[in-house]
């Protein structure tokens, strides 16, 4: 097995092998562009490495031959005090992971070959020494887990001795000083000498990165955007080149479009004198890229020649991260750059329109999540609110929350159901906790291309960036002054960039009110709202999958059908019965004899049959599938205890309370340890005599009478909890009896079918098809009884260790365990099918609305899925792009 390739050798299509980077870098180096020399350790030695305990056969001789052919390359040997090759060691996994993994530059650079270093640079001994220092905290950070924040120490005492605020500012002997203190911080904390060896210094940084990928803070990041485990990251050893030469070098990060809005121009990040790490870390507010053309209009040029070409050859938005070294231009990196959500939306129309990519392959560039995102409310500015500063607007959205100062408190508030805005001076990746927990991050440093702003966009997350007048302290920050402390709200705009104290109320996001229809002229031609209409209505055109609502109401029932719903694919009856009708369901459950039982019937049809016209009206024409009562017990029963607690009370107070002794008896009587698993559902029905039967007949009733009107009602009835097909046979003998007597020559047509919850069911479907016209697979309770979960206590119990340990990338309730609960949905849908072939197949848990299990559900071979209200748009979008991406498959 080969385990080093030359960039020569790869290509952007191994990114399994490569990893994103070095796949970019080989492809840019077959481009013939201006990339330094370099070779890329597979991610198959990363997982040998991870799996073997720290060995790789084979590895060392490899690096060997690939390292001569670099200094033969370069004209300089490794170690070679006179003249010595130094490279970066930087990881690389296939998907982008910024600032997760770990990145050593000027790695070869010792005591004796810091002259050297001086002497190619024409005798300039402040660069030297700056790469040593450099080389010293990165090293001794990433491979031997020194605490970042003593060389930070350090590097404020040497400025503060000096009486200055920048690091450029420090002299050749400033930094040699530098150097030495760094030394006895690394051996303070390791209890050992810096290593001197330049091999061994790369074979310990090759090892750190390794190492990095399951660091805490990759493994968080990776859960939190469902990054595979078993990958590994590739490891990239590339020849130097230096920005930090002086003011005719510098580094920078370009995008050819912007990662914000998509709009076309110039935007990125420059900074003279600097390298590539000083960028991300946003240690230095950076200058606007448009500036290199005063700069170095030479490099600026070929920059911009490079980016058209990527983006030309990438078809896409491409992240670019550059080094000009003493005007010479090199390329570091490039990859697809991430992008917010309207950008994502913009960007794929607009390149529709230049003739890049067609309709279908737009439609891969966007997804559900970020068309969600879209659909979240902005801030509502009608009151004119004054902001206190404003920043750079790095990732768009509304956010508000109370202000902490570490990525600690951020976890403890809003593990308290409390909001929080992130401050920092600028965010590095020991931060993501905190930036996860967080509704929005706001930094005092940095640009759109920082650490803060390229997390932030990766994760739909509000950020606002390089306010550079808000002064950062431990528990506050001040601007001019106004002082805002910890535990203060304040509200920050991401797309704007500006900071209001307090909170600013939000109004509804465009994208809503384009669905709604109810969009504010003065928008109708905005680009993003243009974008959304083109990609979902051509997700229309491709979908298979039909969309249909979860609604109990006429008004959710109105609102989804306005969202596009083609239908109703769950409308749960028990919500009709809470608030004044709860008694009558007491009453129901607790009669002592049918007279009584019948009383609470007769009361309860009318008002019935009155919901589902209301239903069948907002939804004429379209499907209606309506859920025979479904609940335990236990929700419309009083509580054991509470109700205990009552009657002994009173009897303490010599009171006689007949009515709560009675119903006392009676809960005892039905209380169940495990009511999820108790008498529910079809048992509900066949143990309590007319409750089905009278629902059935509202539903009837209420069909005929919207046929009487003129209207076209297409009402079906699903019996839950079936686990065995008797079940399913008794309660529609009963229905069919009910239909045929209401709606007899009326034309009125009412399926029968049921709802597979129960394992048992999925594995009989066969049997229960031949009573059934459809199914709904309803995967909440699937989930629940597949896992054997109680899914009202197991979330906060365990789930959170499960993801910890990796046992979850996602929780089952959240996304289809297509492995288990998914085999499940596949055998009942396949024996289903094979008993009836007619046999409608649908899904109405809330996987219906989950952009990865849409997916699921179209390769299975549903008709429909069925989610809430604001997720319809999102559904069509991703049964859209279901459908593009099978038949792309099918092509291959």
């Amino acid at each position: 097995m080969k385990f080093v390739y030359d960039f020569a050798e790869g290509n952007k299509d191994l990114k399994d092998l490569l990893g994103g980077k070095g796949a970019n870098l080989a492809e840019m180096t077959n481009l013939g562009l201006p990339v330094p020399p370099g070779f890329t350790i597979t991610t198959e030695a990363c997982q040998q490495y991870l799996r073997n305990g720290q060995h790789v056969d084979g590895l060392a001789g490899e690096i060997d031959t690939h390292l001569e052919a670099l200094e033969s390359a370069m004209g300089r040997r490794l170690g070679d005090p006179a003249d010595p090759l130094l490279v970066s060691v930087r990881s690389g996994a296939k998907f982008s992971m910024p600032g997760m993994m770990e990145t050593v530059l000027n790695v070869g650079l010792n005591d004796a070959s810091v002259a050297g270093l001086s002497r190619q640079a024409g005798g300039n001994d402040r660069f030297a020494w700056d790469s040593y220092r450099r080389l010293i905290q990165m090293f001794g950070k990433t491979v031997c887990d020194v605490p970042g924040h003593e060389f930070e120490d350090a590097l404020h005492e040497a400025k503060t001795a000096k009486g200055v605020t920048d690091d450029v500012q420090l002299d050749a002997e400033d930094l040699r000083a530098l150097v030495t203190a760094y030394k006895k911080v690394f051996v303070k904390h390791t209890g050992h000498d810096f290593p001197q060896d330049p091999r061994e210094q790369l074979d310990l940084a090759v090892e750190a990165v390794f190492r990095s990928w399951n660091a805490d803070r990759a493994v968080l990041y990776r859960r939190q955007e469902r990054i595979p485990t078993d990958l590994g990251t590739a490891v990239n050893v590339v020849a130097m080149v230096f920005g930090n030469l002086g003011s005719d070098s510098g580094t920078g990060v370009a995008f050819t479009r912007d990662p914000a809005t998509g709009e076309q121009g110039v935007y990125g990040d420059y900074l003279a004198n600097a390298q590539g790490e000083d960028v991300v870390a946003g240690i230095r507010n950076t200058l606007p890229l448009a500036d290199l053309e005063q700069l170095d209009k030479t490099s600026y040029d070929e920059l911009m020649r490079i980016m058209a070409t990527l983006e030309g050859h990438y078809r896409d938005l491409c992240d670019i991260e550059f080094t000009i070294e003493r005007g010479k231009l090199w390329m570091l990196q490039t990859r697809v750059g991430k992008r917010t959500a309207a950008a994502a939306f913009t960007i794929a129309a607009q390149l529709v329109d230049e003739g890049v990519i067609d309709l279908d392959e737009a439609l891969t560039r966007v997804s559900g999540a970020q068309l969600a995102q879209l659909m979240f409310p902005r801030f509502d500015l009608s009151g004119s609110p004054e902001s206190i500063t404003r920043g750079v607007g790095a990732s768009p959205g509304a956010a508000y929350g109370q202000v902490v100062f570490t990525s600690q408190q951020a976890v403890e508030v809003a593990a308290e159901g409390r909001p929080v805005i992130l401050v920092r001076r600028e965010t590095n990746p020991d931060d993501l906790p905190g930036m996860i927990a967080a509704n929005g991050i706001l930094t005092s440093r940095g640009g759109k291309t920082s650490h803060a702003a390229v997390v932030a966009r990766g994760m739909g997350k509000t950020c606002v960036c390089g306010a550079d007048d808000v002064a950062v302290s431990q528990d506050s920050f001040a601007v001019g002054e106004a002082v805002v402390r910890e535990g203060d709200v304040i509200s920050i705009d991401g797309t704007t960039g500006r900071v209001y104290l307090g909170e600013v109320p939000v109004r509804p996001s465009e994208v809503v009110q384009y669905f709604e229809g109810d969009l504010d002229p003065a928008h109708a031609n905005d680009p993003l709202v243009a974008a959304v209409h083109r990609l979902i209505t051509h997700a229309d055109e491709k979908r298979r999958l039909t969309v249909r609502t979860n609604a109990d109401t006429g008004a959710d029932a109105a609102r989804a059908r306005r969202f596009g719903a083609q239908g109703i694919g769950l409308c749960r009856t028990e919500h009709m019965f809470l608030g004044d009708r709860r008694e009558l369901v007491e009453r129901l459950i607790l009669a002592r004899n049918e007279t009584e039982r019948n009383e609470a019937l007769v009361a309860l049809q009318p008002l019935q049959r009155a919901d589902f016209l209301e239903i069948f009206r907002e939804m004429n024409g379209l499907p209606v599938t309506v859920r025979l009562i479904d609940p335990p017990l236990h929700e419309f029963l009083p509580s054991l205890e509470e109700l205990a607690v009552k009657v002994a009370v009173a009897h303490e107070h010599g009171r006689h309370v007949e009515h709560d002794e009675q119903l006392l008896a009676a809960v005892r009587r039905m209380h169940e340890q495990n009511p999820m698993l108790g008498l529910r559902g079809v048992r509900l029905g066949l143990v309590i005599p007319g409750l089905f039967a009278m629902q059935v007949r509202a539903i009837a009733e209420a069909a005929v009478a919207l046929a009487a009107e003129g209207g076209n009602p297409r009402p079906e009835i699903m019996v839950p909890l079936v686990g065995a097909v008797q079940e399913l046979e008794t309660v529609r003998a009963e229905a069919e009896k009910i239909i045929s007597e209401v709606a007899g020559s009326s034309g009125v047509r009412i399926l029968i079918g049921t709802m597979i919850e129960v394992p048992r069911a999925a594995l009989t479907a066969g049997q229960i098809a031949e009573a059934a016209e459809f199914f709904s697979f309803g995967t909440n309770d699937l989930t629940q009884m597949a896992w054997g979960f109680s899914r009202d206590d197991v979330e906060g119990a365990f789930f959170w260790r499960y993801l910890e340990l990796g046992i979850f990338g996602i929780s089952p309730f959240e996304s289809i365990d297509a492995d288990g609960v998914g085999r499940l949905v596949t055998i009942a849908a396949e024996e289903g099918r094979a008993a009836r072939p007619g046999l409608k197949l649908g899904v109405c848990g809330e996987h219906g609305g989950d952009p990865d299990s849409v997916h699921f559900f179209h390769q299975v071979g549903l008709d429909y899925v069925s989610c809430s209200p604001f997720r319809v748009p999102i559904a069509r979008l991703e049964a859209g792009r279901a459908a593009v991406e099978s038949e792309g498959s099918d092509h291959r």
